[in-house]
């Protein structure tokens, strides 16, 4: 597959998997505003968030790729990464009627956090912890 098919792939994938996180988000929130006082409301802006950074990330590695700060390759690598969060993501979402709990939210944050992280060493604006035989993880070793 060409360079540019392969990028194509990756970016329809991840517009695809967004679409229905904000679908699974409006249909979770059938009701107008949200009440701070009802705790399952205020667990709905989890979908919205993690929408929001995973097209973040999503934009970074195209950027980087059109900037060529990093490979084809190391760019399908950070898309698949993404997509699999999303995915993850969606499915959460629809088995709980367009929520994320909290804790499946937080990790799904954090492993997204770790793709931006590599996104960032691979274009040289981030640094290793460590002396790089981890392959940037904290703590070292």
């Amino acid at each position: 597959m060409s360079t540019s098919a392969s990028l194509k792939t990756a970016t329809l994938a991840a517009i695809l998997i967004a679409a229905p996180l904000a679908g699974a988000y409006a249909a979770g929130h059938h009701k107008g505003a949200l009440d701070a006082t009802d705790p399952t409301a205020m667990t709905g802006p989890r979908v919205a968030a993690l929408v929001e950074q995973v097209r973040g990330v999503h934009q970074g590695i195209v950027d980087a790729r059109r900037a060529n700060n990093i490979t084809p390759a190391v760019a399908e690598r950070l898309e698949m990464r993404t997509a699999r969060i999303g995915r993850a993501a969606e499915k959460i979402a629809a088995s709980d009627h367009g929520r994320i709990p909290a804790a499946q939210y937080h990790d799904l944050l954090r492993q997204l956090d770790t793709v931006d992280q590599r996104l960032m060493v691979n274009t040289g604006s981030g640094f290793l912890m460590g002396d790089g035989a981890d392959g940037g993880n904290y703590p070292n070793g």
